[in-house]
């Protein structure tokens, strides 16, 4: 895929609920530090940043654990995450008649992450931030029937043939956690910074018709 270099976009519009279900309490001097596992859910909104498609962003749904380390003294806790998602894109094309219509796929990733969460208001709420490592599946195709509709600008690149994209990403994550210790609302958002679309590269591609 020539022109500007895609990355993906995945807002975790979360409703993502993180529930703190035990924790062990260490007296180091004169403060306490507090470990707790948490487990969460999330809705997604995923899209691809490109010039070689027309997308659409949509919906999909995470699940996903953490283990945090809630340090009193400092102005800053670490949580260790991993997240598990099914994320769905649409991409113009068209179909068997020339008439254009939007692909559906979805990609299921796994995401292990370090972040950081800067205390705004004491620990009840915080500015997250950090990496992330990223192994996703293929886009797949939610209707089969679609897999030969030739893709918007393209004069043979169909469906089908742009599936088998590249499976490790690095990504970076900002959100905002407001809530108590056993429940947490979430807003996140994770960019790709590798180029997803980055192994069609390597693949004899029909793009006749790119503009």
């Amino acid at each position: 895929m020539k022109k500007r270099k895609p990355h993906f976009l995945l807002v975790v519009l979360s409703l993502c609920f993180v529930t703190s279900v035990f924790a062990q309490r260490r007296h180091h001097g004169n403060y306490r530090i507090q470990n707790g596992f948490g487990i969460m859910g999330a809705l997604t909104q995923f899209d691809i940043l490109t010039d070689n498609f027309e997308t659409k962003s949509s919906n999909g749904w995470m699940v996903g654990a953490s283990a945090t380390v809630d340090i009193p003294h400092k102005w800053y806790n670490v949580s260790y995450l991993i997240q598990l998602s099914e994320n769905h894109i649409d991409i113009s094309a068209n179909n068997l008649l020339s008439q254009s219509e939007f692909v559906e796929y979805k990609m299921f990733a796994a995401q292990i992450a370090l972040m950081m969460h800067i205390k705004l208001v004491s620990s009840y709420v915080t500015l997250d931030v950090g990496p992330m490592l990223q192994y996703n599946d293929k886009l797949n195709l939610k209707d089969d029937d679609q897999e030969d509709y030739v893709l918007t600008n393209y004069t043979n690149l169909t469906a089908k043939d742009i599936s088998d994209i590249s499976k490790f990403n690095v990504d970076g994550a900002v959100g905002i956690t407001a809530g108590y210790a056993f429940i947490k609302l979430r807003a996140q958002y994770i960019y790709g910074f590798t180029n997803i679309l980055g192994k069609l590269n390597d693949k004899d591609l029909n793009t006749t018709g790119a503009s």
